[in-house]
């Protein structure tokens, strides 16, 4: 098939430029390749296309004949290719994507696989880092983050509300104790986040009415690592508050407990920002177009009311004695 539009190609090209020795150069072939592909095609059809002399080319009866069925089609043809290629071209190149450590290796993840598998050809550069960097000299094309804008001018999408829940192992809770209000936490061993940036410790985030206050706990443990803080929570060594999206799947599986529902807070959400849309290349414009998709509201990272009461009622059962 390739070789035969070759040869069209050639033939129509030498009509439209008056000489074989043209066609060859516009194609970037070599004069005998050119005058090969002709014979070849003559061959094919069985037919005479052009009167030769050695002055001279003109199109025999039959060869202008088929140069009008086949012009039009070589044209839509082409054109087919080129789009082809600049979809291709669109959908390839890098990806600059970035998010907090905390919470967005584990929302971004299967949005991210499933994008490499619809576009191998993009490259994904994804950066996780707490701080919030310029993203114009960074050149970042798309970002998660909690709460406000990291820069002004850019489009925000809300994707859920992001639950801050006070939990604890089964385990932890048969060694030490339930706690009952925040009061109690003083005499627990809690863990504490350690900002990447600052290096200061976070106070844990609590509902209290309608507002929301930051409430100083011990440490027993601090870190700026979520992977950490999680590991040493399930291991049964301390409390934590741990994100929505984090906490979800172990307390859906009874590996944590949450505690103190009443001073669970969501105040914060998790957006997906980006800049202007307009301006945005094809292969940008599909990763937010499924990240939206994918996260805006999905249940997998927020745990209903009574989901979460019945799992607390449950973990604290379990944790009497006798």
């Amino acid at each position: 098939m390739i070789s035969e539009l070759r040869s069209i190609t050639t033939f129509v090209r030498t009509v439209e430029l008056g000489s074989l020795s043209k066609a060859a150069e516009a194609q970037q072939i070599s004069p005998q390749a050119a005058s090969k592909a002709l014979r070849q095609l003559e061959t094919y059809l069985g037919v005479r296309l052009f009167h030769r002399t050695t002055r001279s080319m003109s199109l025999t009866e039959e060869g202008q004949r088929f140069l009008e069925a086949a012009q039009p089609a070589l044209l839509g043809l082409q054109q087919a290719l080129s789009a082809a290629r600049q979809t291709r071209e669109a959908f390839a190149g890098p990806l600059r994507i970035v998010g907090p450590r905390s919470v967005a290796q584990m929302i971004i993840g299967p949005v991210l696989d499933e994008y490499c598998r619809l576009y191998p050809e993009v490259q994904p550069d994804v950066q996780l880092d707490d701080r919030i960097g310029n993203w114009v000299e960074e050149r970042v094309d798309v970002g998660l983050r909690i709460g406000l804008s990291p820069q002004d001018g850019l489009i925000a999408r809300r994707l859920f509300p992001l639950q801050l829940i006070i939990c604890a192992s089964p385990t932890y809770l048969r060694k030490h104790g339930v706690p009952h209000t925040l009061h109690d936490l003083g005499v627990h061993r809690c863990s504490v986040f350690r900002h990447a940036g600052s290096g200061h410790l976070i106070p844990w985030h609590v509902q209290l009415g309608e507002s929301m206050q930051d409430h100083l706990v011990r440490p027993a443990l601090s870190t700026n690592d979520e992977t950490v803080e999680l590991g040493a929570v399930l291991a049964g060594e301390v409390i934590g508050q741990i994100a929505g999206p984090t906490a979800a799947a172990h307390i859906r599986a009874g590996r944590l407990v949450p505690l103190l529902l009443d001073h669970m807070t969501q105040m914060h959400s998790l957006f997906l920002y980006y800049g202007s849309r307009a301006a945005q290349p094809a292969r940008v414009r599909s990763f937010i177009d499924l990240a939206v998709e994918r996260l805006t509201d999905n249940p997998e990272f927020v745990l209903g009311a009574e989901e979460l009461r019945l799992a607390h009622a449950r973990g604290v059962g379990d944790a009497m004695p006798g």
